[in-house]
């Protein structure tokens, strides 16, 4: 991303979000609505979240897209309510109970010790032989883990024992994002 969303583009893609869940619940298509802002154009990763009563109900998101930020969002979206192994599909019911959170993405960058990772500001991918776990930046903040306690749970999520961030294979690379939702003032 080349510059921070304004909050017209960030209503935009949450608006867009919504719309391809409901419409995808609903008739089991896709429909995307194309946009003009050059900004939600450009090819960059993201991440839908799914929230009911505050508890995760699906996430689901690409690093990088050969799409346009919108059609990413929305696909991302429709994945998210559909895809999710974690949870069951949204059916009709859970259209009027849910809330959005969008993560849009920087490029990974591959780190050489875990002292880089801050905090707050980092999401972390791990990679280890055929396995991969990632958490976004928010989720340490949420759960106020501190640096060790975000590797172990990354780690986790990728199915490794807790110390495996800490093996010679072991890949780690973090991500800063751009996260607003409907639920907060952003």
């Amino acid at each position: 991303m080349n510059r921070e969303l304004n909050a017209h583009e960030k209503q935009a893609l949450l608006a867009i979000a919504r719309q391809a869940i409901v419409h995808g619940v609903q008739t089991g298509q896709e429909y995307i609505e194309p946009r003009e802002e050059k900004t939600l154009n450009q090819r960059n990763g993201c991440f839908v979240t799914i929230k009911q009563n505050q508890q995760l109900r699906g996430c689901i998101g690409n690093f990088q897209s050969e799409l346009p930020l919108f059609k990413e969002v929305a696909q991302m979206a429709q994945a998210s309510a559909s895809k999710d192994p974690r949870f069951y599909p949204l059916k009709e019911e859970d259209l009027t109970n849910f809330n959005l959170e969008i993560s849009v993405l920087s490029p990974l960058r591959k780190v050489e010790s875990i002292e880089e990772i801050e905090v707050g500001t980092h999401g972390i991918y791990i990679e280890k032989s055929f396995y991969r776990g990632v958490l976004l930046p928010q989720v340490a903040t949420e759960h106020n883990w501190d640096r060790q306690t975000f590797l172990k749970q990354t780690c986790i999520k990728a199915g490794l024992p807790t110390d495996a961030w800490e093996a010679e294979d072991a890949d780690i690379y973090v991500f800063s994002a751009q996260v607003f939702g409907e639920d907060t003032s952003e």
